[in-house]
């Protein structure tokens, strides 16, 4: 074995979670490699919903074109009852905002997002290392050591920094020693099935209900001829393996003999585990996605999380190895853990209520596009500090639409995209300010902008007022936004001192 030059991150994972923040690291100018026990990609639909959060995410990472372009809107539920099928709106559809782009969740299996990022990965020159496979990790005060395994023999990677991404059987947590406290229920499962289907109509998501929580379901897959089927089991059933069995077991159940599956391409057997993980950090290793948290399908929330785990942890490795203080990545727990454990008690109360098919099982709404999720009152987002009329520290911060100096209309959002802090100085006062605040030359860099009510000595106007209403703004206000796109600092007064302040928190 052979000790090659130590590189700043190693992603043990190259789910959703580990893609995201790998993309994240990479187009930091990091040199980081990913490593996936896999033999090659997941082909599975598995995690088949995407949030309106998380597609603001995966815009500013780079691969929202693509994963647009696999995936639709969700049809409606159509519930089968005998020869009835009564339709029901599970996601209300909803028209685009100034500062909420993306209202709508978007369905697309998962083997198309992974897609999606492994594409933007590879496009930032990072190549994903499938077929290897972690057995031990060791570190010390500066590095961690990572033997991984593959078809051409054993290697010692040596990083500054691992992140175990490698999902609910993660061996970088069991490396760790650290607890994933939970419950998995043995008795309740579901039969996954990805299956080219004919004899169902494809604008519709089938759901046909039995007595004692048993039910089919049956949603189509965008871009194919493919439905996921699920298929709830019996506590003592066998799950059929053998395609004419599932379609047995199908008919049986639907009495609907027009169904036919030509190709069924993923089964995976599911039980609802829900676990959380004790640490979400050990020394200079840290835990992400479904190697720190495991959630019911319920609600579409495992990946999104995940991907958010991963999007909210590069951008504070970045700034530990430009210089900023190592109490940084202590953030990254107590923000996104709090998220997870709340994650886990929503995801599951859908998945419990879907044995009777309770209609607030059915729904979703604003608590699962995860738009409202805050890290308002953590260490970095202090309860005592100032607000707008909307939004406090740690919030989300919503898009808007501006005009130029030069007339040309722009997204707020699009201003925002890459790996930098910005400040938005809304009045003179505030730009005054921001002209003065001094900004470190390592690490992620500071995008200035000004807006006023016109565009006389401004960077951008607000001429419908997206940004004042969306923000909540009531007279001059500096914000500073973090790289993940939530509320660094609020100030309303004492623009420069307070604002300060609060970067030296995040920056070298």
């Amino acid at each position: 074995m052979n000790h090659p030059q130590v590189i700043d991150v190693l992603v043990v994972g190259a789910g959703p979670s580990g893609s995201a923040v790998a993309i994240d690291l990479v187009r930091r100018g990091l040199a980081v490699r990913i490593v996936d026990r896999s033999p090659h990609a997941f082909d599975g639909s598995r995690a088949k919903g995407v949030q309106p959060r998380s597609l603001e995410v995966l815009e500013d990472l780079g691969a929202l074109d693509d994963v647009l372009a696999g995936g639709s809107v969700y049809p409606r539920l159509g519930i089968h009852a005998g020869p009835l099928a009564v339709p029901w709106k599970m996601f209300p559809h909803k028209e685009a905002t100034p500062d909420v782009p993306y209202p709508n969740t978007w369905l697309i299996p998962q083997f198309r997002t992974d897609r999606a990022l492994h594409t933007r990965l590879g496009a930032l020159g990072c190549d994903i290392e499938f077929g290897r496979e972690l057995t031990e990790l060791t570190q010390d005060e500066n590095t961690v050591v990572a033997t991984v395994a593959g078809a051409s023999g054993t290697e010692e990677i040596v990083a500054r920094y691992v992140v175990g991404a490698d999902g609910g059987s993660s061996a970088v947590r069991k490396q760790l020693g650290v607890a994933f406290v939970g419950t998995t229920d043995e008795s309740d499962r579901m039969l996954i099935v990805d299956a080219s289907v004919s004899g169902l109509a494809r604008n519709r998501w089938h759901m046909w209900p039995a007595r004692g929580g048993r039910f089919i379901g049956a949603c189509p897959l965008p871009g194919s001829d493919m439905f996921q089927w699920m298929i709830r089991l019996t506590p003592d059933e066998e799950p059929p393996a053998k395609k004419e069995d599932i379609l047995r077991r199908i008919h049986d159940h639907t009495h609907n003999r027009r169904i036919q599956l030509h190709d069924i391409r993923w089964t995976s057997v599911f039980r609802p585990n829900i676990r959380l993980a004790e640490r979400y950090r050990r020394g200079r290793v840290f835990l992400a996605g479904d190697a720190a948290h495991v959630h019911t399908p319920a609600g579409a929330q495992g990946l999104n999380t995940g991907l958010q785990d991963g999007y909210n942890l590069g951008w504070k490795l970045c700034q530990v190895l430009a210089g900023a203080d190592a109490a940084l990545l202590d953030s990254y727990e107590a923000e996104r853990q709090p998220i997870a454990a709340g994650v886990l008690g929503l995801s599951t109360d859908k998945w419990d209520g879907l044995a009777t098919l309770a209609p607030s099982s059915m729904k979703r709404g604003k608590d699962e596009q995860q738009l409202a999720l805050t890290y308002y009152g953590g260490p970095l987002a202090p309860a005592d500090g100032m607000r707008t009329g909307t939004l406090r520290v740690g919030d989300r911060t919503p898009d808007a639409g501006l005009l130029g100096a030069d007339g040309v209309e722009a997204r707020l959002f699009d201003v925002l995209r890459g790996p930098d802090f910005t400040a938005v100085a809304y009045g003179r006062d505030a730009a005054r300010a921001l002209e003065k605040l001094t900004w470190p030359t390592a690490g992620a860099q500071l995008k200035r902008l000004t807006v006023g009510p016109t565009a006389a000595g401004f960077t951008f106007s607000d001429p419908k007022n997206t940004l004042r209403r969306a923000y909540g703004l009531t007279g001059d206000t500096l914000l500073l936004i973090r790289p993940d796109g939530h509320l660094g600092h609020i100030a309303t007064s004492d623009f420069l001192t307070t604002t300060q302040t609060a970067a030296r928190l995040m920056t070298p």
